[in-house]
C-alpha cells in the first residue's frame, strides 16, 4: 500500500511540473500564475503537506473535524495575509517565518503533537498570514483576486494531498511512517535554512 501511495504522488508531481510555467506573478495576475506558485517552492510544497499531514494525525484523537478545520484556517488566514500585503501593510521577516513554518509544522506532525483544535488552527494560521503576505509581495497590480483564488486553490490541493498521506499511513505502523514524514519536512526546512 506503501508503495502504491508513494508511485501515486510522484506520478501527481511529474504530472503537473510540465503543466504549469512559473509564471512571474507581477506580470501575469492570473489564476494560472497564482495556482502555479506554490507549486514551484519546496518550502511552500513541505510546509503545506505538513499541515495536512498534521491536521490528519490531529484528526486520529478526539476532534474529527481537524481534518479539515486546521487546513481550512491555514487557507483562510493566508488570504488574510495576502488582503494585508496588497493593503500595502508592512510585516517584518516574512521569508525567514515561511522557513520556521516548514521547519515547526514538520516537527508538530513529528511529534504528533495533540492539541485542541482550536489551538492547532491558530498555531498553523499565524505561519499562514506570513505566506499570504508573501504572496500579495510579489504580486503586482492586475489579477490580484483571480491570483489569490489560484494560489488558495493549489494550497488546499497541497494540504489535501498531506492528509491523504496522513489517512494514508493509518494501518499498523501508519503512524510512525506519518510522523517520520513530519520528521522529514522539518529536515528539509532545516536544510532549506542553511544551504541558501
Amino acid at each position: 500500500m506503501m508503495k502504491r501511495i508513494g508511485l501515486a504522488f510522484a506520478g501527481l508531481g511529474v504530472g503537473v511540473a510540465p503543466a504549469f510555467a512559473h509564471l512571474n506573478p507581477a506580470e501575469h495576475g492570473s489564476f494560472a500564475a497564482g495556482f502555479s506558485h506554490p507549486l514551484f517552492g519546496f518550502d511552500h510544497i513541505l510546509a503545506m503537506v505538513a499541515v495536512g499531514l498534521w491536521a490528519a494525525l490531529l484528526a486520529r484523537g478526539t476532534d474529527r473535524r481537524a481534518v479539515w478545520l486546521v487546513p481550512a484556517a491555514f487557507v483562510g488566514t493566508m488570504l488574510a495575509g495576502f488582503g494585508a500585503a496588497m493593503l500595502g501593510a508592512p510585516l517584518p521577516v516574512v521569508e525567514p517565518v515561511i522557513l520556521a513554518s516548514v521547519v515547526a509544522i514538520g516537527l508538530l506532525a513529528a511529534v504528533a503533537l495533540s492539541v485542541p483544535t482550536v489551538a492547532a488552527m491558530a498555531m498553523v494560521g499565524f505561519f499562514a498570514f506570513f505566506h499570504g503576505h508573501a504572496h500579495g509581495g510579489e504580486l503586482g497590480e492586475a489579477g490580484a483576486w483571480q491570483f489569490a483564488i489560484g494560489f488558495a486553490a493549489a494550497t488546499a490541493l497541497l494540504h489535501a494531498a498531506g492528509v491523504l498521506l496522513g489517512i494514508g499511513l493509518g494501518s499498523r505502523y501508519g503512524q510512525v511512517a506519518a510522523r517520520a514524514a513530519g520528521a522529514l519536512t522539518a529536515a528539509g526546512g532545516l536544510w532549506l535554512a542553511f544551504a541558501g
